[in-house]
């Protein structure tokens, strides 16, 4: 199993954007600032800035925030289809859809800007 941390900005709406449009479940909600969801062997671990150990400052004063280019990989078969559900649904892209070498991906935003890069072999 893999663990991957989020920071987001508001919990819960993070938890409805991952459980009702990819397919994750909610494994634990302990405390407002921190959920835990899965998706078959990947855990998602979601944690608001100043919730629990990994949501608070470093010694140099920086404080965890959501975004980056980090992200994981969801395999879709329809990467159109699932692409144009989630506009429908409200969702924001950072990126169209973009084909390479071994495949076509689109890089979806959580409701904090953090990166699922959907993917089509």
């Amino acid at each position: 199993m893999v663990s991957v941390r989020y920071i987001v900005d508001d919990v819960d709406k993070a938890v409805d954007f991952y459980t009702n449009h990819l397919g994750f479940e909610q494994k634990m909600r302990p405390a407002p600032g921190f959920a835990m969801l899965a998706r078959e062997s990947l855990t998602l671990l979601l944690n608001a800035p100043g919730a629990g150990g990994a949501g608070q400052a470093m010694a140099d004063g920086s404080v965890p925030a959501p975004g980056g280019w980090n992200r994981f990989q969801i395999e879709v078969d329809d990467l159109d289809g699932t692409v144009e559900k989630l506009r429908k649904a409200g969702a924001s892209f950072r990126s169209d859809i973009i084909a390479g070498r071994g495949g076509r991906q689109a890089l979806l935003q959580d409701p904090a800007g953090n990166l699922v890069e959907l993917f089509e072999p």
